[in-house]
């Protein structure tokens, strides 16, 4: 299917690559920084941007060259990011206090505060924003996202997130009651009444 797909689009295999690639490297910049938003996290950002660049090669024959790259990008990791906190929630929990049948402890957590994506994530956004982001729910998290951060129109993000855009508009709406009311919790009198209307 691949190769009828190349042949119909009057381009060799090297040639599909070769535009995969500058496509790659151009959206590379971006395609990070929606993953740090979403999952607020670096080792999961890489983990996610892997997983999508991985994806998106390997579907690469369906892509519509006279769509926005980004946009197919978007959609694949936000499919991804939303499978990943769903099947997160499904897997059971034990206390780091449980020890292993040998009877040593068997949890090794690293030190989040010495973590270089603290740093990543002041400077891309102040922190009480994105814990709030953080806080919210996967689908509303990433309608706000794709709309405050990365500038996308309504139709836009209905088609990355493959939703209508009457749900758009209303996980906009709710994702951002959630952050305000987060923020009003949070830092009290710091943000103003409007700042999120």
């Amino acid at each position: 299917m691949i190769a009828t797909w190349i042949k119909s689009a009057g381009r060799t295999k090297e040639e599909r690559l070769e535009l995969f690639e500058r496509l790659v490297s151009a959206s590379n910049r971006q395609a990070h920084n929606m993953a740090m938003r979403l999952t607020a996290n670096s080792a999961e950002a890489e983990d996610l941007l892997q997983e999508t660049y991985l994806r998106a090669f390997r579907f690469f024959h369906r892509y519509d060259e006279n769509l926005p790259f980004t946009s197919w990008i978007y959609r694949i990791m936000t499919n991804l990011h939303i499978d990943t906190v769903r099947r997160r929630t499904r897997l059971k929990t034990v206390s780091i206090e449980q020890t292993g049948s040998d009877g040593n402890q068997t949890w090794d957590l690293p030190d989040q505060k010495a973590a270089a994506d603290c740093e990543v994530m002041c400077y891309a956004l102040e922190e009480p924003l994105q814990l709030g982001l953080k806080a919210m729910t996967a689908e509303f998290r990433t309608a706000v996202v794709l709309a405050d951060v990365e500038g996308l129109s309504y139709e836009e993000i209905a088609e990355v997130m493959q939703t209508s855009v009457g749900t758009v508009r209303s996980r906009i709406h709710r994702g951002r009651k959630q952050l305000r009311e987060y923020l009003d919790k949070s830092c009290p009198g710091r943000y103003e009444v409007n700042f999120l209307q």
